[in-house]
């Protein structure tokens, strides 16, 4: 069987960041790369309080709803992610797993009060995308800060990765 990692969107997410990550996934890791039917958002996910969708609950919901052929999945959303312990994450992965999520929310310069920057956008994607699949493979986080694998705690983190260095 071909290896295989299928996009999932959860919620709407535009046709143009897909396609970027659909291309350069497998460019990069010479997989076949498959785009699912959107899930809904779940909304039992979200956390009023804080303003920003439960990574976990998002992890489970993509883990439902996962094809039971794909090799690794990865969730893509444009809602903003926390974890109980961090105020935001970019993303989150099974480690040696096959589940990941991410959030287009803080890639995206409107986030931060600047213009819009598509190319930007789907630059930090690809980074985010591939740090949360490396997860899956079994890397954890590196300590150089050029490398794909650093905990990012800013979007800072995600702009001075290289999607060559360490992995």
């Amino acid at each position: 069987m071909t290896p295989r990692i299928d996009l999932l969107p959860v919620g709407a997410i535009e046709d143009e960041v897909l396609n970027v990550l659909e291309r350069r996934l497998h460019q990069v890791l010479e997989w076949e790369v498959r785009r699912n039917a959107p899930l809904p958002l779940p909304a039992a996910a979200f956390n009023e309080a804080r303003g920003q969708y439960e990574a976990l609950q998002v992890m489970r919901a993509v883990t439902e709803a996962a094809p039971e052929n794909a090799s690794r999945v990865l969730g893509i959303l444009e809602k903003d992610l926390s974890i109980p312990m961090l105020t935001f994450v970019f993303g989150q992965a099974q480690l040696r797993g096959r589940i990941a999520i991410m959030s287009l929310a803080r890639l995206r310069q409107e986030f931060y009060g600047l213009p819009a920057n598509k190319t930007l956008t789907e630059i930090r994607a690809m980074k985010e995308a591939l740090h949360e699949l490396g997860h899956t493979f079994g890397l954890v986080h590196c300590p150089v800060p050029s490398c794909l694998m650093p905990l990012a705690k800013a979007i800072q983190h995600v702009d001075r990765a290289d999607i060559g260095s360490c992995v």
